[in-house]
């Protein structure tokens, strides 16, 4: 692929940032994508490797080799299309998806991958730029309706699919504004919610129906703090099945994990969402934050990208301090690649928020959150022993840490109960929608004419995990509709 002796002529290139000093000023996305002559030579580093393990380590199959080589031929609007083809939303995933791709790729054995993450930015960004992503709507119609639960990624990716065959798509979303956890989740200096608007008008264009602040379920339900609902109308599972002849249930997972320890009662301590989502609506101007982290003492309890967030909104805040725990022990500087490669490695990662500013502390549990008058000033915590995947608290590691704000960053447990209880959905041991991904009737619940389909489905997971369920329940549905379907799996 491109220049057959690429990957040994050319170092990888990093996509730059700007200075910590200046994106900590505001919200805004502070990742410069490659130029032309950068992605150019980044392309050539593709390998002709035979069996191209980034395609089958990328959850939507992307055919990678395909377009790099069309990138250091400088063929970019080729490029965009074979991008498209696999992936409905690139400026999503070539922002936030963690590349497992680049874990496959045959150089990453013995050398750097292939920056490909860095090269669909380049792509995706270029076709914006040129205006090449047009709207692609059918110019025959099934007369059949789709209803879509949750305008996350798994739900809008469904949606377009459906759309442009022919169906009429109508999408529902209990908050004012389209995205899911994609626009209420992840913050703007990683994902300007731009981007998503960008979608959404292109979806509309396609014939794409979008009705927000609509709770689907028997009552309106409450999300327990994390994610608000602000929905203003309700309309039951009933009232869709009569509609509709196909139902996606593509809601997120939206339960986060507790942290059910003395003192959690205390003002100042948070769902990492309650963070989250309040600081994206006060960047979208739906509102100030009802939390600040100006002059604070923050702890983040959880290690993942959820916690990352956290880090750095604190960090934009103004916070004092911020220190992140985690419970598992700190991973290797680097993989044992003969042993691991080509899946995804265990390793340390240090994310753009860590470098802006943060301590971080790992085998560590919090046992107790302390306060006065209400109010958090502090945490109690040990530090544990890991063995054969076991853990023991150490005898005398007990510390107390000064805290004004803590931020519970431990995962999510499954996505909203109200939804699938209300239309009698089985449920699996986790909490999900209970149906398969493959074989007969997949994506397909215990309900007729029900399906669901990302979080909703397999739980808490990447977005480009939520794409490809997304895509694949579409063509499920559309084969249910039609009896056979020519969207892509």
């Amino acid at each position: 692929m491109g220049k057959l002796t690429g990957f040994m002529e050319f170092n990888r290139l990093s996509e730059e940032y700007l200075p910590v000093e200046k994106r900590l000023k505001n919200y805004n996305e502070f990742v410069l994508h490659l130029n032309d002559d950068q992605a150019h030579i980044q392309g050539a580093r593709c390998m002709d490797c035979g069996i191209p393990f980034c395609t089958s380590g990328c959850p939507v199959h992307n055919i990678i080799p395909d377009w790099n080589d069309l990138v250091y031929h400088d063929n970019w609007k080729q490029a965009l299309d074979v991008l498209h083809s696999t992936n409905n939303f690139p400026e999503i995933t070539g922002r936030i998806c963690p590349a497992p791709c680049e874990a496959s790729c045959t150089l990453n054995i013995n050398d750097e991958a292939v920056g490909i993450k860095s090269i669909e930015h380049a792509i995706i960004d270029k076709g914006n730029e040129n205006g090449w992503v047009l709207p692609q709507p059918s110019f025959q119609k099934s007369g059949k309706k789709v209803a879509i639960v949750g305008s996350g990624p798994s739900g809008l990716a469904a949606a377009q699919q459906l759309a442009r065959v022919g169906h009429s798509v109508v999408v529902f979303e209990k908050n004012n504004r389209i995205g899911g956890l994609m626009r209420y989740g992840i913050p703007d200096f990683k994902l300007e919610k731009r981007l998503i608007d960008a979608r959404i008008a292109q979806m509309r264009a396609e014939g794409v129906e979008f009705r927000t602040n609509v709770f689907v379920g028997k009552k309106m339900a409450d999300t327990g703090g994390a994610i608000a609902n602000h929905a203003k109308e309700i309309v039951t599972p009933e009232t869709l099945l009569q509609h509709f002849e196909a139902v996606i249930l593509a809601g997120g997972s939206e339960q986060p994990r507790d942290l059910t320890i003395p003192g959690r009662e205390l003002e100042g301590v948070h769902y990492a969402l309650e963070f989250l989502v309040g600081q994206n609506k006060e960047v979208a101007g739906d509102g100030d934050n009802a939390i600040n982290a100006r002059g604070k003492h923050v702890v983040v309890i959880g290690g993942g990208d959820t916690g990352s967030d956290c880090v750095g909104t604190s960090n934009r805040h103004g916070a004092a301090s911020v220190m992140q725990f985690e419970v598992m022990p700190r991973p290797p500087e680097t993989e044992n690649k003969s042993l691991i490669w080509p899946n995804w490695p265990i390793k340390m990662r240090t994310s753009s928020s860590h470098e802006e500013g943060c301590s971080r502390d790992w085998s560590v549990s919090t046992k107790e959150f302390i306060g006065r008058g209400g109010k958090l000033t502090g945490l109690k915590a040990v530090r544990l022993d890991w063995k054969d995947g076991q853990t023991s608290e150490i005898p005398g590691s007990e510390f107390e840490l000064k805290a004004d704000l803590v931020f519970l960053a431990m995962g999510f447990t499954n996505p909203l109960g109200e939804v699938l209880e209300a239309f009698g959905v089985e449920k699996d041991a986790r909490g999900n929608a209970k149906a398969v991904s493959e074989g007969a009737n997949c994506y397909k619940t215990n309900v007729n004419k029900v399906f669901a389909a990302g979080d909703m489905r397999r739980g808490q997971s990447l977005v480009v995990w939520a794409i490809r369920e997304g895509r694949q329940a579409a063509r499920a549905v559309d084969e249910y509709l039609m009896g056979s379907s020519f969207l892509p799996r």
